[in-house]
This record gives C-alpha cells, sequence and structure tokens, in this order.
C-alpha cells in the first residue's frame, strides 16, 4: 500500500550575512525531505529553483533582494568552445566513477585542501570529518559522489583530484558540492573540467538538465556558471534562456507559493 502525501511544512531562517553580496543580508526558506516521498519532493521542489543540504530543500526568500538565480545547462545542445576542448582534452586521462555516498577519508582530505585553496575564510573550513559524513551520507534521495582520480598504476588506485556531491533528479543531475585539487598548475580547470563531464553524463543518460545552483550577478565566485551554454534562468514565467548576463531579471513567485502549487504534482 503507497503511504499518503503529506504537503510539507515551510520554514524560514533568520536573517543574516549574505556570503555572496557584501551588506546585504540572507533569508531561507526551507522544509524537510524525509519520508517515501522524499525524492519526488526534491525533484518538484529542483523545478522551482530549491536546492538540497543534506535532508533539507531550500531556496533564497530574501527581503528587498533577488540577485539569487536559478541556473541550470541544457545538456543536449550544449557545444564546449575552444578554451573549454582544451580543458577535456587535458583531464581527458582521468577516471571517473559514481560511487554510492559514503564518505572516506581521502575525500575529506581533499574537501580540506580545496577549501583551504579556494575558500579559506569560508565557513566550511571549521568541518571536521563527521561534518562531512553528514554532509555526504544523509541523503533521503537519489545521490552519489563522482570521484576523479589519476590514471591507476601497478594495480593500484589513482590519486582522487576531484570529487562533486550529485543528485539523480527526474530531469537532470543536480551538482550539490564540487571539491577539486585546486593549487597544482598540472591539473588547472578541474571545476570546468567536472562540470563539463556531469553535462556529458546527464546527456548520456537522456537528462535534459544539469543543476548549477545559483548565479549571483556581480559576485566573482558566481561568474563561472555563465560559460556553460545554453544556461536556462529561473524567471517569474518559469525557465528561460540567459540571452545577456547584464540585464535584470525579475525574481520567481514567492517558493512557498510556487511549493503550494506543487502539492498536487507530488501528490
Amino acid at each position: 500500500m503507497t503511504a499518503p502525501f503529506r504537503f510539507p511544512r515551510f520554514f524560514v531562517t533568520s536573517p543574516s550575512p549574505c556570503p555572496y553580496l557584501p551588506g546585504r543580508q540572507e533569508r531561507k526558506v526551507f522544509t524537510e525531505l524525509n519520508g517515501p516521498h522524499a525524492g519526488e519532493l526534491n525533484d518538484a521542489l529542483g523545478r522551482i529553483g530549491f536546492r538540497r543540504s543534506q535532508s533539507v530543500a531550500y531556496r533564497p526568500s530574501c527581503a528587498g533582494c533577488s540577485a539569487c538565480v536559478s541556473v541550470r545547462v541544457v545538456t543536449p545542445d550544449f557545444k564546449p568552445n575552444a578554451s573549454q576542448r582544451k580543458i577535456l582534452r587535458r583531464h581527458a586521462d582521468l577516471e571517473v566513477t559514481a560511487c554510492n555516498p559514503w564518505a572516506t577519508d581521502e575525500q575529506f582530505q581533499l574537501l580540506r585542501r580545496y577549501l583551504g585553496a579556494r575558500h579559506p575564510a569560508g565557513g566550511m573550513t571549521l568541518m571536521d570529518d563527521g561534518d562531512y559524513a553528514d554532509m555526504v551520507e544523509q541523503s533521503p534521495v537519489n545521490s552519489v559522489v563522482v570521484e576523479y582520480r589519476e590514471p591507476s598504476l601497478h594495480g593500484e588506485r589513482g590519486r582522487l583530484v576531484g570529487a562533486c556531491l550529485t543528485d539523480q533528479q527526474v530531469d537532470g543531475l543536480s551538482m550539490i558540492y564540487s571539491f577539486f585539487v585546486a593549487d597544482e598548475a598540472e591539473r588547472p580547470g578541474l571545476g570546468n573540467f567536472i562540470i563539463m563531464d556531469h553535462i556529458m553524463r546527464a546527456r548520456a543518460a537522456g537528462l535534459p538538465y544539469v543543476y548549477l545552483g545559483y548565479w549571483v550577478k556581480g559576485s566573482a565566485r558566481m561568474a563561472y556558471k555563465t560559460r556553460y551554454r545554453p544556461l536556462e534562468v529561473l524567471g517569474p514565467n518559469g525557465w528561460s534562456i540567459l540571452a545577456d548576463e547584464n540585464a535584470t531579471y525579475s525574481p520567481p513567485i514567492h517558493p512557498v507559493e510556487q511549493a503550494l502549487a506543487l502539492s498536487s504534482e507530488v501528490a
């Protein structure tokens, strides 16, 4: 007998400093993902701009600000440009494996190295191995850790140089968090390679999208997401192709209102 669907309860966080735009405050609306319909709910919320963190789905709901724009790559139409093709060739030797979502010390040490190189002042630098295990293993949906390793040698697995916690949704792959060797001249552009690998994996699986999370115009940390075209942005009338990075994009319908409209779809 199928368990009945229970419409989720939504909550709003207290304001806190925005990690992307100085001087602004962020606020999020969120709900728990649990029970037998967690995957369906995550899929539905993903289509209206929510992201997953462990067993919670969240979306920005900031007072007076709509800078965070949900973006996704249209995988069937993606064509790498010259610099992207160079990155694909440079890292073509890597062995890629989609692993069950179990945290390993090797992954955690790579994460620590990545955070130290790219985000030394970020809050994630305070994570211990238990926090990392929670991030990876507390997933109520279909998740994998995609590992990127240098070639095997003498029967030994190659060095881990990249990883990405990824959700498989009904219409695409959602890249939850990626980390990689970011301080070696011999391995430039690994983050770009991981995104393109996900685009190709999604395309091969017949999935039309790769969800990249939020693009924030004016944030240098988020600028890389517009390199992958065609890219769709979420606005009040749904998803549309990003044509002008300098344009001002209207915010979508309030996330809770959108979520309410999805209740019949998930049920």
